[in-house]
């Protein structure tokens, strides 16, 4: 697939924080409020597992994320999927996925087989079962670390690329940037002092991203990771594990390398080098992506706000995001936009 010809039916956006209507009042009910400890258990046993009580909330807000302990002294991970967010066909895909490259020797993270399906139900939630996966952060600024990643890339990047996702929407700027920008601007979430200076730069990162997008022509489109931070990242003896594809997406494949790069561009020049230099063992890379890297840094900063946003109605996103209505915090998000529109206008990043 070209960069420009994915397209997948899109979700209805909920209604602005102002005006909810009677069809959203529920989508806007507090998702997890009947997902207690004892719910988690229940739903765990009911599928086979016998757990032994212990149970630890893991760091995750778009689900609920759980490790329990289990009677024969092992312990899983328990994702409980927010209502709303992926339809069952998307999950089960990105299962496939997962499923397909741990069959092929891939360090990922599949979920569990039980009954013959990876996707179940207790009560009004789904959820799935996963291993514990142990390891550390990855030290990026290793050459020798990030080729050994990048050839793992390059391996789920050639399966990634034998077929497509059906059922989840690509990341493109549509998606991910004019639906965010619009959402923002549809509700009172901007601070009405500053609602004219962030719509104006972000209408102008909109148009840098999408001259991005032309200039870099004909790439590809392919099923990614599309989340791949050191955080699902997890390093061993025998190298990187990748978990977490909850966001997978049909995607450039330069998604899954740029935010692997930090510091001043000599340095990303020599990470992305790094990473290519293992990446191309496995898969050729198309170099025309690499315009894309600020457009997708661009896309991913619009799209956090408008995550936020749409959020909202969950209690845990007003009491970890409390600054999310100050000006202070709409000032920086203009001089961040500002900064990306003039990225966006230099030379791409080339490897060293």
């Amino acid at each position: 697939m070209a960069g420009g010809r994915v397209h997948c039916a899109r979700p209805p956006l909920l209604s602005r924080r102002a005006h909810v209507t009677s069809d959203d009042s529920e989508k806007l009910q507090p998702p997890y409020a009947d997902l207690g400890p004892d719910a988690v258990l229940d739903a765990v046993e009911s599928v086979g597992p016998r757990c032994d009580g212990r149970l630890l909330q893991l760091n995750s807000f778009e689900n609920r994320v759980f490790q329990l302990g289990l009677e024969d002294g092992a312990s899983c991970i328990a994702k409980f999927y927010r209502p709303g967010r992926w339809s069952d066909e998307a999950i089960l895909e990105e299962h496939a996925f997962s499923l397909d490259l741990a069959a092929r020797e891939i360090p990922v993270v599949p979920p569990r087989v039980l009954h013959g399906a990876t996707l179940h139900r207790h009560g009004k939630h789904r959820f799935a079962l996963f291993d514990r996966q142990g390891g550390r952060t990855p030290e990026l600024e290793q050459e020798a670390v990030l080729e050994r990643i990048g050839r793992f890339l390059g391996r789920i990047h050639a399966v990634g690329a034998e077929a497509g996702y059906a059922h989840r929407e690509p990341l493109e700027p549509r998606v991910f940037g004019v639906e965010s920008r619009d959402f923002l601007l549809q509700g009172d979430w901007v601070p009405a002092e500053l609602r004219e200076a962030w719509s104006a730069v972000a209408e102008l990162a909109l148009q840098g991203v999408q001259q991005a997008w032309r200039d870099a022509g004909e790439f590809r489109m392919l099923r990614v990771h599309a989340d791949c931070h050191a955080g699902n990242l997890l390093w061993t003896d025998d190298g990187p594990h990748f978990v977490d594809f909850d966001d997978s997406r049909c995607a450039p494949a330069v998604q899954d390398l740029w935010m692997l790069l930090g510091g001043d561009p000599q340095d990303m020049r020599a990470q992305l080098a790094a990473l290519l230099r293992g990446y191309e063992m496995f898969r050729e890379f198309d170099p025309r992506e690499l315009r894309l890297v600020e457009a997708l840094r661009t896309l991913r900063l619009l799209h956090y706000s408008a995550w936020i946003a749409r959020r909202w109605h969950d209690p845990a996103f007003p009491a970890a995001f409390p600054w999310f209505g100050d000006a202070r915090y709409w000032q920086d998000r203009i001089l961040e936009l500002r900064e990306q529109v003039a990225l966006m206008q230099e030379p791409p990043l080339l490897a060293a």
